[in-house]
């Protein structure tokens, strides 16, 4: 897993306004600690690791290792990230709180069979990546953040004679319309609870 540490006016900077900087944080921590539950739950991993910007703190559960990250873009953290590691590895971030172990566990069997696997977002980016050791200059020059970032990185995949597994696309949440989307469809998560709480506190319509 790559994350953030969920400190107020560095992460979800885009759900303020409406939310003020510290639920949005608050937002962020509920948001890793769904995915890091999953993680937890979800078979098949020899390890688990977060490639962390940042410290630990309570919201990480026993029995992760964490790293940190190195680069100065995303594109270099998550390559580094993949080189420190130095086995098979299947990761995602912490934007998609709606992940369920078997969602892991698919991405987890493609990469110990030997292959690789990739999951759009549906804003244009993507949700996960597996990769096997050597893989990892398939980040070179790929633009993060935009439209065209999920494209361009499967098209730079196969490129390089990767045919991964494709996982279902998935919903990154940036925008409040995107943490109100992804609540409706995981209503039982420590993210949905939290969004219900200030959307109550705020009078923000849900």
């Amino acid at each position: 897993m790559i994350a953030k540490e969920p400190i107020p006016g560095r992460v979800k900077t885009r759900l303020t306004p409406p939310l003020e900087p510290e639920q949005a944080a608050a937002l962020a921590r509920a948001a890793l600690s769904d995915t890091l539950a999953a993680a937890v739950a979800a078979r098949g991993a020899a390890r688990r690791v977060i490639a962390l910007d940042g410290e630990p703190g309570p919201w990480l559960p026993s029995g992760f290792e964490v790293i940190p990250q190195r680069g100065d873009g995303l594109e270099e953290r998550l390559a580094h990230a993949f080189e420190d590691v130095g086995e098979p590895a299947f990761l995602v971030g912490m934007d998609t709180p709606q992940i369920t172990p078997a969602l892991l566990e698919q991405g987890l069997r493609a990469v110990a069979a030997g292959g690789t696997a990739f999951g759009m977002a549906l804003d244009g980016g993507y949700w996960c990546i597996g990769l096997q050791p050597g893989d990892h200059p398939v980040f070179t020059d790929v633009p993060m953040s935009t439209e065209r970032t999920g494209a361009v990185q499967l098209a730079r995949m196969r490129a390089r004679g990767l045919t991964p597994a494709i996982l279902r696309p998935l919903l990154d949440v940036d925008t409040i319309d995107d943490a109100r989307a992804v609540a409706q469809e995981a209503p039982n998560t420590r993210f949905a609870n939290a969004l219900a709480e200030f959307s109550i506190e705020q009078g923000i319509a849900a």
